[in-house]
């Protein structure tokens, strides 16, 4: 049993990874700005302590670590400004290996990305890739993971776009060619658990990717035929991509954006596949896809229908 702490650990892929955890026993802290509404939400789990702290703020990030035997950092965002995400990705990560450091946390996990490169033609990806240079220079048991687009059940990517081809039959999409490898979130879970358990994964940077390759495009038909939609893609060239995420930026929560169209240009693949090291095969998209987009949009179609037939009801 190990005390870890998760930072990042609320979100969709942190709430797999602590599951996967506290199911083995050990005791986790998850720190939150926004406590009750995560613990109504989900990490339930009574090996699970919600924390609420400032992971930005060094003394707290001190606190928070102090008797940690392990700390996984899952931070990231997809897009903002350059100062946002060398806040996120960059500067934070400087302060919790400060942190560790100061704690005497010897074992860190550390979350990156494929296609994480210094020189890389996205902001993101220059910031991932800045930050991998901060942790490799560490003196910290470190382990990196690059993980192409995770899906599974609570994901933002399967079901964002399953959503949309309900309500498109005809989809113009940017980036339509771009080369992914999709990778099931609970394997990414099991690789940080078997980061947790197992020594001779210091130091390993560890592609983590699904068997299959995909178009951008390929993965909108198979969310469509798991929510049972037929939808038509039209590839749209860079000039309109470009235009499209222009005016996408003006909603609160805009699907795409520029720098992640800079992003697309380098493929999300790693020809090695998933590191044998690790000692299982990975889940494919097309056959884990259809047991939660099929259900969550089988519910959904039932409370509309309830709802319609609801309001004829005296």
């Amino acid at each position: 049993m190990k005390r870890i702490v998760i930072i990042g650990g609320s979100g969709f892929i942190g709430s797999h990874i602590a599951a996967q955890l506290a199911a083995r026993g050990h005791s986790l802290v998850i720190p939150t700005r926004q406590r009750e509404a995560v613990r109504s939400r989900t990490l339930t789990l009574p090996q699970v302590a919600l924390a609420s702290a400032s992971i930005h703020d060094p003394a707290e990030l001190g606190r928070l670590l102090a008797g940690a035997d392990v700390v996984i950092n899952l931070m990231g965002i997809l897009q903002g400004k350059e100062a946002d995400f060398e806040r996120a990705h960059v500067t934070l990560t400087r302060q919790i290996i400060a942190a560790c450091l100061a704690a005497g946390v010897q074992r860190y996990l550390h979350m990156s990305a494929l296609g994480a490169d210094e020189n890389g033609p996205s902001r993101y990806q220059r910031s991932k890739g800045r930050a991998e240079t901060l942790v490799k220079a560490s003196p910290l048991a470190w382990t990196i993971y690059r993980p192409s687009v995770v899906f599974g059940r609570g994901d933002h990517f399967i079901t964002l776009f399953a959503g949309i081809t309900r309500l498109a039959p005809l989809l113009p999409l940017a980036g339509a060619q771009a080369l992914f490898q999709p990778v099931w979130v609970e394997d990414v879970a099991r690789a940080f658990v078997a980061g947790v358990q197992r020594k001779d994964l210091a130091g390993q940077t560890l592609s983590l990717v699904g068997p299959d390759v995909y178009t951008l495009g390929d993965i909108v038909h198979i969310a469509a035929q798991a929510a049972g939609h037929r939808t038509r893609i039209i590839a749209l060239p860079e000039w309109m991509a470009r235009l499209q995420a222009t005016l996408m930026a003006l909603l609160p929560d805009p699907p795409i954006s520029h720098d992640n169209l800079d992003s697309m240009k380098t493929p999300n693949i790693d020809n090695a596949g998933f590191p044998a090291m690790l000692g299982w095969k990975p889940a494919a998209l097309a056959a884990i896809a259809p047991s939660y987009v099929g259900a969550a949009s089988r519910y959904n179609e039932y409370r509309r229908h309830a709802g319609r037939t609801g309001r004829g009801t005296p």
